[in-house]
């Protein structure tokens, strides 16, 4: 009797050996079930797992049908890791249903203890290869944020990092909305994402409240959590809502929803998760400091050549203005006069051109426009690409202050049909802008005229230079 043991003595040794030099978690309770299988000459082995967090892991069996009760002795061993019961092997299907004997449980038992010691250390270092993989992410996102120039990129990119990280089915970033609740404004998800742009969580809704208090939210189920109330909630189950909250202010919140019956999340994941949302909330926040310093020194850039354009550049067209006219009125001076007069008149223009780019420059950068005058200098710029130059721009009168916001609507309506019109015009290599409200006729008025030096077509009758003249009244 005491042979037997001794034969299978080197089975048990190769089973110890190979469940404890596995660092994966799933190939170490794999050598477990194998070698329980080939130990005991059972037909079928399968591992009963007690966690149902640890349902990805209950299908490792031997291959074959599972073990069944009633169809022949059943052998079953608890595994332990630690004071935990963190299943239990299950045997069955000795040949000629010949029962199991106490040799065989004592060779299990001796399995079972190296099996607890095993997953142990195959949790512990998953436990550490997960938080590896999200500290990476989140330094990898961290660096994408401080060198992306679109806010809209950046959060992209921690919704998508973030959702590969979590294993989950979408990365959404929702933001408050002015009504008091939270509406998804990035989605990132293999499927597409669109239908879930847009939902909103209403005010009021437990979940809002809570990550408005800035508390994480987990959740099970959402298609059936009653607190839950975006209309996509149906498509998913357990889910995070994490959120992204920098000095004590919230700047929005990162959901992570898993498919419907989905593995819901481990406490380490949810831990790691929350981590990985501070930190990202911190990149957000210096990003969009960064941007906004940028931008900053740009627009004080921009002012300071403003500054120079005017007190150098126009203050001494000015002066040699003021020389010419000068010298005109001299006496003997007649013989010029014309040339004199030219000149004049290209330095007022020049001087017109100058205060343009003036304003042109105080522009905030990326703004909208402010006034008639930056929208009108808005299009001009725009045309310069379709042009391949730049339009010449002049600007007579309280642009900004006499013509009214309707009739300015109007005024760039017309602006951009002339300057498309001039684009093309073959052999264009001018283009002239006048908006005009220095008008003392009887209705008074602005006026837009917009000039270039293209062919015109023969429907036109043919030639070079075409004139278009826009006229409103601003007068009540």
């Amino acid at each position: 009797m005491t042979a037997r043991p001794a034969r299978r003595l080197p089975r048990l040794l190769e089973a110890l050996l190979g469940a404890g030099t596995d660092l994966d978690l799933r190939g170490v309770l794999q050598h477990i079930v194998d070698g329980a299988a080939e130990l005991t000459g059972a037909g079928r082995a399968a591992l009963v797992v007690a966690d149902p967090g640890e349902s990805g892991l209950a299908g490792i069996r031997t291959p074959g049908p599972g073990p069944a009760p009633g169809t022949g002795p059943l052998l079953r061993v608890p595994i332990h890791v630690g004071d935990e019961e963190f299943g239990e092997l299950r045997l069955t299907g000795r040949p000629g249903a010949a029962p199991f004997t106490v040799e065989d449980e004592q060779l299990l038992r001796v399995l079972a203890t190296q099996a607890g010691v095993s997953i142990g250390n195959a949790r512990l270092y998953e436990t550490a290869r997960q938080r590896e993989r999200w500290i990476e992410g989140a330094a990898a996102v961290t660096t994408a944020l401080l060198t992306e120039e679109d806010a809209d990129d950046a959060l992209t990119t921690v919704a998508e990092r973030a959702r590969l990280l979590a294993g989950a089915s979408a990365g959404v970033i929702l933001h408050p909305t002015a009504e008091g609740g939270m509406s998804i404004v990035t989605a990132s998800s293999p499927e597409d994402p669109d239908g879930m742009l847009g939902a909103t969580i209403t005010p009021g809704s437990p979940v809002l409240e809570q990550l408005l208090g800035g508390e994480p939210v987990f959740i099970e189920d959402s298609a059936t959590d009653p607190r839950m109330t975006t209309h996509v909630r149906h498509r998913f189950g357990p889910s995070m809502m994490l959120p992204l909250q920098a000095g004590g202010r919230l700047i929005g919140t990162l959901a992570l929803p898993r498919r419907r019956g989905g593995r819901p999340y481990t406490d380490l994941e949810r831990l790691l998760a929350t981590q990985f949302a501070s930190q990202a909330a911190l990149a957000l926040v210096l990003a969009d400091a960064r941007r906004g310093r940028e931008r900053l020194a740009v627009y004080e850039d921009r002012d300071r050549i403003a500054r120079d354009l005017h007190d150098l550049v126009v203050q001494r067209l000015f002066a040699t203005g003021m020389m010419l006219e000068s010298t005109r009125r001299r006496p003997g001076a007649e013989d010029i006069g014309g040339l004199l007069d030219r000149a004049v008149d290209e330095l007022r223009a020049t001087v017109g051109e100058v205060r343009t780019a003036i304003l042109a420059l105080q522009q905030p950068p990326a703004g909208p426009p402010t006034g008639l005058r930056g929208r009108v200098l808005r299009e001009t710029a725009t045309a310069a690409a379709r042009l391949g130059f730049p339009p010449s721009t002049h600007f007579r009168g309280a642009v900004d202050t006499r013509v009214p916001e309707p009739v300015a609507d109007r005024l760039v309506t017309a602006l951009r049909r002339a300057l498309a019109d001039a684009a093309h015009r073959p052999g264009a290599t001018r283009v002239g802008v006048t908006v005009d409200v220095t008008d003392s006729g009887p209705d008074g008025g602005v006026r837009l005229t917009v000039s270039d030096d293209g062919e015109r077509p023969a429907g036109e009758g043919g030639g070079r230079g075409t004139t278009r003249v826009w006229h409103h009244s601003i007068r009540g």
